[in-house]
């Protein structure tokens, strides 16, 4: 899968990159995390702070376009980004390694595990 950075801009207001793409790829349309994966090895940065917002694979052809975003820290994108959009790139889990952890061990206290 190759990856062409089409526009990048920097949204000083925002504290944020933001970036346009085309994926070129062989067979399926590629998934987010796929997507994703290649994104951040290309811009090289932290994986908690990409989000991409738009994947469209154009019609006949073996590519994809999109629009991703590119945050400073993880507060930012919280306070920017709706929750779906946060959800479709993280999961269910929401950001961060350890939320998911944190949260299941509240339900056992609450429920007196």
């Amino acid at each position: 899968m190759e990856i062409e950075i089409t526009k990048k801009n920097s949204n000083q207001l925002l504290r944020r990159k933001e970036v346009f793409f085309r994926l070129k790829h062989g067979g399926a349309s590629p998934s987010r995390a796929q997507a994703r994966d290649v994104l951040i090895e290309k811009l090289r940065c932290r994986p908690n702070l990409l989000v991409i917002d738009m994947m469209r694979t154009e019609f006949g052809k073996r590519e994809t376009v999109g629009y991703a975003k590119v945050y400073e820290n993880e507060d930012r994108l919280r306070e920017i980004e709706r929750e779906h959009i946060i959800k479709r790139n993280f999961g269910s889990l929401g950001l961060g390694e350890g939320e998911g952890e944190s949260q299941g061990q509240g339900e056992k206290e609450e429920k007196g595990e």
